[in-house]
């Protein structure tokens, strides 16, 4: 069985770490382009959120900020989620590894 996902996109927003019960965590969220066009002729984007850990999460956190461009690799793991006496299911990216790939003050210099 394999359980792997790997995304390219760009940060939707600064990240900001904070403590849990499993040490520190950051959401990651970035907006990652398809790569073919709808039914209007334009490309949709898709915008996921990823879960990072201790120094995963800090070094995006002190590297990265909105606009960066980043390699995600991870798995997808899901959760229920109770809300209003309703269970759903949820999936989300839990990262292994981020690669920065590009800074928007690299592109605009």
């Amino acid at each position: 069985m394999l359980n792997q996902v790997v995304l390219v996109g760009r940060l939707t927003r600064d990240i900001s770490v904070n403590k849990s019960d499993h040490g520190k965590v950051a959401t990651i969220p970035i907006a990652v382009p398809r790569s073919f066009k709808n039914t209007e002729g334009t490309y949709d984007t898709d915008f996921i959120d990823c879960i990072a850990f201790d120094h995963v999460a800090e070094n995006t956190s002190e590297y990265c900020s909105k606009g960066d461009i980043v390699g995600v690799k991870g798995r997808i793991q899901s959760k229920i989620v109770e809300e209003d006496d309703k269970k759903r299911n949820e999936l989300e990216v839990i990262c292994e590894k981020i690669t920065f790939l590009s800074s928007k003050k690299q592109e605009e210099e």
